[in-house]
């Protein structure tokens, strides 16, 4: 299988050579030249044993074939429960077991596994620059602290992600390097693609993603959504419906991944915050990004999200991609009631992106839908205590893993929202 660029100006690309860009030479996205169909229809004991089934065809020509169950074992090593919520036989997707307690966890522990392999021992490090709404940048610097040949530089908005998050990105140190950035995420998204298509200073210093932009981070992803629903419907004989939190649409690009190979996914619902750029398009206006809003559900504060681009490849025109979605917007007040409520409504405290899904979900079983719908969980609810606990009433006790990085000190450099800064960062 051979992967292209979304902007269609890249000859066909072997996947080991697209992992290892992260971003297409003409500033695309790698997408498959097809999404391959595959028989989910026996659920695997193990989500592992998923991942592996998911992610074999996309690696047939790869040199990391015939490892690819090992790297896939150490990935998903921890599980993705599909959990029933308090009443009407809905369920809570938790995504959140991993070491820094969110949904990236999987699929930045794939990805690092993969460059690893992928690596020549002999070649200069390669810099993964990441730039970061709150929880990928931690993910990132999770799975590659400590790897030989790596160092990540972390890039992320000052001030405007939650203290625990930025305790969780500059917390490393080694080969990790996180800076604060006086901006939005969108603004450093856009140093980091900026980066990641310079020509001149690939050549200089050789360069790799870990944002939801690269290959090895969407496709990973898929295999979390193909497990659940295989096992809810080996269970109940019905797809599952998915409502995703979303910001730069990664997450939920992968559930429509994990559905056209095949998984048992049925409609796909999309939960946004007050940035409501692709609300708007799926409610039929033109698409046109937004500056940032900042809100509670911070690591979904992206005005421009880049899996966009994935989505409008995938669909014939905009018409059939907003046949394919519903998106709501939901604001930090109605974040605030969500989280309030949850605990005594569906058995859970919640982390605030959480929220925005058991917000859509609370609205459609007030229109009346009986169908069997799963919240996705995509942070452990820790990570927002100063938000969370007022409004449950009680302390939530961080995860191991998580109490682990808060116990070590932490710190990030302040990094001017220039594109020379970033360069300097880079070369030296």
């Amino acid at each position: 299988m051979q992967f292209i660029s979304t902007r269609g100006q890249v000859p066909p690309t072997p996947i080991d050579t697209a992992l290892v860009a992260g971003l297409a030479p003409d500033g695309g996205l790698y997408v498959p030249e097809r999404l391959p169909r595959v028989e989910f229809g026996t659920p695997c004991d193990a989500l592992a044993a998923t991942a592996t089934r998911t992610l074999a065809p996309y690696f047939e020509d790869s040199a990391l074939r015939d490892r690819l169950a090992e790297i896939c074992a150490e990935a998903f090593a921890f599980d993705a429960p599909l959990r029933p919520l308090a009443g009407n036989g809905d369920h809570v997707l938790e995504l959140f077991h991993g070491p820094t307690a969110a949904f990236k966890d999987y699929a930045a522990r794939f990805l690092a596994l993969a460059l690893e392999s992928l690596r020549d021992p002999a070649a200069p490090p390669t810099t993964i620059v990441v730039a970061t709404s709150g929880d990928t940048g931690a993910a990132v610097a999770a799975a590659f602290h400590g790897r030989p040949g790596f160092r990540v530089v972390i890039l992320y908005p000052d001030g405007k992600v939650s203290p625990r998050q930025a305790h969780g990105l500059g917390c490393w140190g080694d080969n990790v390097s996180a800076f604060r950035v006086e901006g939005s995420f969108d603004d450093c998204q856009r140093l980091a693609k900026q980066a990641l298509s310079d020509e001149a200073l690939r050549a200089r210093v050789p360069l790799g993603s870990a944002n939801s932009i690269s290959l090895g981070r969407l496709l990973p992803q898929a295999a979390y959504y193909a497990h659940a629903a295989a096992h809810f419907h080996a269970a109940h004989g019905r797809p599952l419906n998915l409502i995703v939190p979303t910001g730069n649409l990664g997450n939920a690009s992968a559930a429509f991944v994990a559905r056209t190979m095949g998984a048992q996914v049925g409609e796909i619902r999309l939960a946004c915050n007050a940035n409501d750029t692709l609300p708007r398009f799926f409610a039929g206006a033109g698409y046109a990004a937004r500056p940032t809003r900042a809100t509670l559900a911070n690591a979904m504060d992206v005005g421009a999200p880049s899996n966009f681009e994935r989505l409008r490849h995938w669909h014939a025109d905009d018409a059939a991609l907003r046949a394919a979605f519903v998106a709501t917007s939901v604001e930090d007040a109605t974040i605030r009631e969500t989280i309030r409520a949850a605990p005594s409504r569906h058995g859970i405290v919640p982390c605030p992106h959480t929220a925005t899904a058991l917000h859509v979900l609370q609205s459609l079983r007030e229109a009346g839908d009986t169908r069997p719908w799963a919240v996705v969980a995509t942070a452990h609810p820790a990570k927002f205590e100063s938000i969370v606990e007022p409004l449950v009433g009680h302390a939530v006790q961080p995860p191991p893993a998580l109490a682990e990085c808060l116990a070590r000190p932490a710190s990030a450099t302040p990094l001017d929202n220039d594109y020379r800064a970033l360069l300097t960062v880079l070369e030296r």
